[in-house]
């Protein structure tokens, strides 16, 4: 018996929820599900994320969370930034799969890949200061000051200013998480993604730093240059598995967009920043057919939260209308978390069948997004729960 954290959030949340439920529950794996409400309603009436929300989620084995609303431009922060920071989740993991039956760009290509992003650090650490405070005008004259070249041109009264911290251990365990990984799904590679020929002392320090990494893992550098000068991190030094399989390679964030635009097929792990993994979800996401299958998961030491990758859609609430796959593959990254691989691709298995018959689903996976022969949120994930 498991003990598991579930937040249903809000918006449609709560419906996709209780359909994942169902199908976890369907593969036999004994859950106690902890119920924690933390929507935007128990937020904003407790100014802030209650804390026995955190407390349980640190005494169970994992969290299921769906979709919380986050304000644009007011209110307060990110839910998902704030549990990430707070728990220590510093590896967001993200698979894009095509599923046959789902509607892409790609049906002739097989893509598979898996986004790793780090989740602590970057212009997402919430270090910014407001335009037009006194403040802002100070750091701004300080940053002036002490820079060697390019300083900060605009107004002080009307330049607001974000904080972008790339550390070395931050770095290192993001870019460790995903050798690991790579080694244990039998993946064949690894590219470190940023822009470092741009911020060099930030994004040149994340190449440095995954180089280190790639090098102590005994990867295969795809061009040898790459290992020149660097040294193996020594914090691994007989202490990693062997990498020898893995290819390590290195993209800037544009071009690694056009890439997957591209040939997505050619990719398989891919390590980045906070700001560019988010970008980066969503485009992998819009190659095997969009948010409504793009599962995820925020991995910490102590800590696990699985996640669909889109938001809350409250204009859908209560419609029983919504495709729950994204949180049910989430669901099924649970299970393998927890150990339980049988039951997770006995899970995937009874997704995949479902979307490839192409009857019992909602309306945005049918051909015509009008069909009537459209079934709800939780007539698919019924569905889904015969097929185990």
């Amino acid at each position: 018996m498991y003990r598991v954290t579930l937040i249903p959030g809000d918006g449609v949340g709560p419906e996709i929820a209780e359909a994942t439920r169902k199908c976890i529950d369907a593969t036999g794996v004994k859950i106690d599900w902890d119920h924690q409400e933390c929507g935007i309603e128990v937020i904003e009436a407790e100014g802030g994320v209650p804390p026995r929300v955190l407390e349980s989620i640190r005494s169970t084995d994992a969290a299921l969370k769906a979709p919380i609303t986050t304000p644009i431009g007011k209110g307060f922060r990110s839910v998902n930034v704030y549990l990430r920071q707070e728990l220590g989740l510093y590896a967001c993991v993200r698979p894009c799969k095509t599923y046959k039956g789902v509607r892409t760009f790609f049906e002739e290509v097989k893509v598979d890949l898996v986004l790793i992003r780090e989740n602590t650090e970057d212009l997402y650490a919430g270090v910014e200061f407001k335009a037009g405070e006194d403040k802002t005008a100070t750091l701004i004259d300080q940053i002036n000051a002490a820079a060697t070249g390019k300083k900060i041109n605009t107004p002080a009264a009307e330049t607001g200013v974000s904080i972008k911290p790339i550390s070395v251990p931050g770095t290192r365990d993001i870019c460790k998480y995903g050798f690991d990984y790579a080694i244990k799904q039998k993946r064949s590679s690894v590219t470190s993604v940023c822009k470092a020929n741009i911020m060099k002392f930030t994004d040149g320090l994340f190449y440095d730093e995954c180089r280190a990494v790639a090098l102590a893992y005994g990867a295969k550098f795809e061009w040898d240059e790459l290992a020149e000068g660097v040294e193996a991190d020594p914090t691994l030094k007989g202490k990693v598995e062997d990498a020898s399989g893995v290819t390590y390679m290195e993209r800037l964030i544009d071009n690694m967009c056009m890439q997957l635009v591209q040939k997505p097929e050619q990719y398989d792990v891919i390590v980045t920043q906070n700001l560019y993994g988010d970008i980066l979800s969503d485009l992998c996401a819009g190659l095997v057919g969009g948010l409504g299958v793009a599962p995820g998961a925020n991995i910490g030491p102590d800590a696990a939260i699985f996640e669909a990758t889109h938001g809350s859609a409250p204009k859908y609430k209560g419609q029983n209308k919504v495709n729950p796959t994204a949180l049910i593959l989430s669901g099924k990254m649970m299970l393998d978390h927890l150990g339980e691989h049988e039951a997770a691709a006995k899970l995937d298995n009874a997704v995949a069948e479902v979307i490839a018959e192409g009857k019992d689903v909602t309306y945005d996976m049918k051909p015509d997004r009008n069909d009537p022969t459209a079934v709800g949120t939780q007539e698919m994930a019924e569905a889904i729960c015969k097929k185990m």
